[in-house]
């Protein structure tokens, strides 16, 4: 039997909760949890925000831990090895996107918690091409929200080559800005935060960022116009895109890996005339995700976090929940 916490009903508490997952299937590794994430995602899945939960739901797709067991089949993972698992946990491995690298837009990739149980738990399953080894001298207490929220911000750099001579800007520096600060500090490129809280400004220094800009100040906005190759949008808020399209350069992207609540509305006039983008990712591949975790270690980078024992799930997502959370949350056993 593996014992999680699951919510009956949209919106409800996390309770204990116990299920039989059947035979081991032969692509598919077990997972012994040490340690998982608690993402925004989690929050959005337990109120059902996008119509798609279904209950009992057990959260949980920032695991962390070690292989308990191994399908007949599996090549990749050994027992005892220590792995990480994210919002997928399996892909088809033969349509024209996986045959390509790209298993992130799989058509029917499986999502951890999306008609499955997920991390909240002491075990949870996931097809093998899924699940990535830690690299050595990576803290596997902190390393969890890498495989969300780190990767998330990672795929794109890699995606559209953003190149250490770029300048960027971050929009929001929140659980997924503050890691694309770090993560393009170490790129090289010369990074913009842009916030709406003033206060976040010598911590945004901290993490990266060599400018930083007001985003409730228009002016400030208005004066960084025809600065940036590539801006990264991590809110989930509605704001005035068209002075961040006018914020770009000629060739510059307004990449959206934040689910803003609205339609994006702006002029096309901007956008044609300085030939710009508009665009937006999931995640990243099994291999991007390695990469990552890779580039990560040899830069030293990890996530800010609050640790929260698995008995205290229902405060640590009522932290979340109050915009507490500074940056990211993690569960341990």
């Amino acid at each position: 039997m593996i014992h999680a916490y699951a919510a009956k009903t949209a919106g409800g508490l996390l309770e204990p909760f116990e299920y039989d997952p059947g035979a081991l299937k032969d692509e598919e590794v077990e997972i012994n949890v040490e340690y998982c994430g608690i993402c925004h995602s989690d929050l959005s899945m337990l109120k059902n925000d996008w119509g798609i939960s279904q209950y009992p739901l057990i959260p949980g797709h920032e695991v962390v831990g070690t292989i308990a067991a191994v399908g007949d089949r599996v090549t990749t993972v050994k027992i005892g090895q220590r792995v990480g698992l994210g919002w997928f946990s399996h892909s088809c491995m033969h349509c024209e996107w996986c045959m390509s690298g790209d298993h992130n837009l799989c058509l029917t990739a499986e999502q951890t918690i999306v008609g499955r149980y997920g991390g909240f738990a002491d075990k949870v399953r996931a097809h093998e091409e899924w699940v990535t080894l830690l690299p050595e001298g990576i803290d596997p207490a902190k390393v969890g929200p890498l495989f969300c929220g780190g990767i998330t911000v990672f795929n794109p750099i890699v995606q559209f080559d953003v190149k250490p001579t770029d300048k960027v800007g971050v929009i929001g520096i929140g659980g997924l800005g503050h890691m694309a600060l770090r993560f393009l500090q170490a790129w090289g490129c010369d990074v913009t935060a842009f916030s709406t809280n003033p206060d976040k400004e010598s911590e945004a220094r901290e993490l990266g960022a060599t400018h930083f800009v007001n985003s409730r100040d228009t002016k400030a906005i208005e004066e960084v116009a025809n600065s940036f190759d590539f801006i990264l949008s991590t809110v989930n808020a509605d704001l005035d895109w068209g002075i961040y399209i006018n914020a770009l350069r000629p060739k510059g992207r307004l990449h959206f890996v934040g689910i803003v609540p609205n339609a994006i509305q702006m002029g096309a006039f901007p956008i044609i005339l300085g030939q710009k983008s508009l665009s937006g990712s999931p995640l990243g591949s099994p291999t991007t995700t390695a990469k990552m975790l890779d580039f990560a270690t040899r830069h030293r980078i990890e996530p800010v976090t609050e640790t929260f024992d698995f008995g205290q799930v229902n405060e640590a997502i009522a932290h979340l929940e109050a915009g507490k959370a500074r940056y990211r949350i993690v569960l341990k056993h």
